[in-house]
């Protein structure tokens, strides 16, 4: 190559000599890229040419100017080929570019194929964009799983209700769902579950005539709320719901009724008290009126006076008597201890 350049630049003239430089360093350049590509991308395409998957080395260079992850890629196909899934690499890398879990997607995939669970691409791209773990619930619909009623992360550990006798009954529950796939996407959460169940409780032991028959048959709450369809526009299928305990609480009824009665006494002293005010009001309006009217006796003493309707020995015999009530009243009073 170095003789054959030299024998090139010999046989030519100085401008001709600078062309034939500039060629040869882009020639040179274009070797030493694809060089670096090829080495790039070499073990990558070889895996996937060992394991059937084929990814060509046009798509290997596609991917890394759209900035794709070609490892994450590539892998995934590799693994889905291998499990038996037929996927493109189109798929995939459509799937990424949209902001999908590209591993999720398919081992979720492989994992519905190995359970015999229908679900396509389309179905499984649209839930994990839609931001739910379509794994988790491959995995959900193949081993179902276990909700705590009430959830014990927020702090309540029973659902309490109060039976028709009024004593307090505090339950918990145990729902084993299964994932329905169909109805994943726009379907309520495990929460809807949890605060349909605790609802269904709270009606069951409210409609108990006494606590006695729920603590015979806490079964009966079970039949009871599963019946009521309590999955309907959710993510699961509810296939049991088993009552964990069932303990008595407290006296609802009886702190009531005596709630009830202290409430009542409060108002019956609150009237008894306006009473006593109103009856003390009379009384300090009558005593004003007699302090008015004895006021005027003076005042109608002196008119009789003035009239000669009145003499002064008819003045001084009723001096005499008022005197004399005075001491009866005196003497027939008691005696204050000293």
């Amino acid at each position: 190559m170095y003789n054959l350049t030299n024998t090139i630049l010999a046989a030519t003239t100085e401008p001709a000599r600078v062309i034939w430089m500039a060629v040869l360093v882009i020639f040179g350049l274009a070797i030493l890229i694809l060089s670096l590509v090829f080495l790039k991308f070499f073990r990558l395409w070889l895996q996937a040419w060992m394991s059937k998957a084929d990814v060509k080395f046009s798509e290997l260079i596609g991917m890394w100017l759209r900035k794709v992850d070609t490892r994450t890629i590539v892998l995934s196909k590799i693994t889905a080929v291998q499990a038996g899934v037929n996927l493109t690499t189109r798929d995939l890398e459509s799937h990424y570019l949209a902001g999908g879990r590209v591993t999720n997607v398919v081992k979720a995939l492989i994992a519905a194929n190995r359970a015999n669970i229908e679900l396509s691409l389309k179905t499984a791209t649209a839930i994990d964009l839609a931001g739910r773990d379509i794994l988790e619930a491959v995995q959900t619909s193949v081993n179902p799983k276990v909700i705590d009623c009430p959830d014990p992360q927020p702090g309540k550990q029973t659902v309490d209700a109060v039976a028709q006798d009024g004593i307090q009954l505090k339950a918990k529950a145990r729902v084993t769902v299964r994932a329905n796939i169909e109805r994943l996407i726009g379907g309520a959460t495990e929460e809807t579950i949890i605060a349909r169940v605790g609802e269904g409780i709270v009606t069951t032991i409210g409609s108990a005539i006494t606590y006695k028959t729920v603590l015979e048959n806490p079964d009966n709450i079970s039949k009871s709320v599963l019946a009521k369809g309590l999955d309907a526009g959710t993510a699961f299928e509810i296939l049991s719901i088993d009552i964990a305990d069932v303990d008595v609480g407290e006296n609802i009824g009886a702190q009531l009724q005596a709630a009830q009665a202290e409430a009542d006494m409060r108002r019956a002293k609150a009237e008894a008290e306006k009473r006593r005010a109103m009856a003390v009001a009379r009384e300090q309006e009558m005593r004003a009126l007699v302090v008015e009217n004895e006021s005027k006796v003076p005042l109608a003493m002196a008119e009789a006076f003035q009239k000669g309707n009145l003499g002064v020995m008819d003045y001084y015999r009723m001096k005499n008597i008022t005197a004399d009530t005075s001491m009866r009243e005196s003497i027939a009073k008691p005696k204050k201890k000293e």
